[in-house]
């Protein structure tokens, strides 16, 4: 039986006339599912043998639409004995990602009503090749009821980005509550699993807040906590300018234990000690008192 990455790349070749090119586990090839006149589709192959696409082109074109331009159904992507596996799964446990791997988290962003937006589901498998983090948004015309991009076939974003747990955020600063925000889905639900605490972040972590999410965070006490590696130190400054000029006091702490929030509470931290780093707007009445 054919290999699921020789199966894909000589697909590719079939359908586009391009040859994949690169290297022994990762090539470039032009995706099927669109007018692609530059190799924009990348083709790589995980240690255990799963087959990974991701459509870098304007048209951000998901897993199962290159799947259905090549005519080859999605258990191609697998190898022989996951895909055995994969087969003896019940339908209702819809576990299927992009990766190849099993889902074991999703994460739901909605509006302030509560409304499914979109969401972020997290897999079993995260390193190797495998980022562990996949973005999609409802779609009804899909079998699994997902598509599995935030874009639509123009290459646009098809959703409103929102702050996770938006409902929650809102509920927080009208009742003059601290909202603690980290640097993953992870790490709110963490977070959250402590009494009175509110929680929240973006979607596609480190460097992706976005500069309107501030119009939520008037007149708000943040905490943001910050992972500790350079990434999240920039990514902590970027929250920090983004809301010194609405938050009413803005402090910024790091994990005591480990790298981040997750770590930290789950290794015999408190949300009462987590290092204090940078207090770039202190609550007013700390002002007062120095």
């Amino acid at each position: 039986m054919t290999a699921p990455f020789a199966l894909i790349l000589q697909a590719l070749y079939d359908k586009t006339g391009y040859a994949p090119r690169g290297s022994a586990t990762q090539k470039s090839a032009r995706c099927p599912a669109h007018d692609d006149r530059h190799p924009s589709l990348s083709v790589g192959v995980t240690p255990d043998g799963v087959v990974m696409l991701t459509c870098h082109g304007g048209a951000r074109c998901s897993v199962q639409d290159v799947m259905a331009a090549l005519d080859l159904p999605m258990t191609a992507l697998w190898p022989a004995d996951e895909r055995k596996t994969r087969c003896r799964l019940k339908p209702t446990a819809d576990r299927w990602m992009p990766c190849g791997h099993d889902r074991v988290a999703d994460y739901r962003y909605t509006d302030e009503h509560g409304h499914l937006l979109y969401g972020v589901s997290r897999c079993n498998r995260k390193g190797n090749g495998c980022q562990g983090f996949r973005q999609w948004r409802p779609d009804s015309s899909a079998r699994s009821g997902r598509r599995w991009s935030l874009h639509g076939p123009d290459g646009s974003l098809a959703v409103r980005l929102v702050p996770y747990r938006l409902p929650e955020v809102i509920t927080a600063v009208r009742e003059q509550r601290v909202i603690m925000i980290p640097e993953g889905e992870k790490d709110v639900e963490t977070l959250r699993a402590r009494p009175g605490i509110t929680a929240t972040c973006n979607a596609m972590g480190a460097g992706k807040w976005r500069p309107d999410f501030a119009r939520y965070f008037h007149g708000a006490d943040v905490s943001i906590i910050a992972d500790r590696n350079q990434a999240g130190r920039r990514h902590a400054e970027a929250v920090v300018a983004n809301l010194l000029p609405v938050a009413r006091s803005i402090y910024v702490l790091q994990a005591r234990h480990g790298v981040d929030a997750h770590d930290h509470l789950t290794s015999g931290g408190t949300t009462g000690d987590f290092l204090p780093v940078w207090a770039p707007k202190p609550f007013p009445r700390e002002e007062i008192r120095r």
